[in-house]
């Protein structure tokens, strides 16, 4: 049987954190910032876990994480 792949796209998303979890950085933040409050782009820097229905199908995508 050979090695399964990881999705490299996925790689560049998700980030494992010690106790399994899955650590994404936040969307909206790439343009259209002029009318966005400065407290909503302050906490769109922040990064947060997955969401548990997501988080499992991730998993499937990096199985070495």
């Amino acid at each position: 049987m050979p090695k399964m792949k990881t999705k490299r796209a996925a790689a560049k998303r998700f980030h494992t954190t010690g106790s399994g979890k899955l650590k994404r950085m936040k969307a909206y933040k790439s343009h259209i910032l002029t009318k966005k409050t400065t407290k909503t782009k302050r906490n769109l820097r922040k990064a947060t876990i997955t969401d548990a229905s997501n988080a499992k199908v991730m998993k499937k995508l990096l199985p070495y994480e």
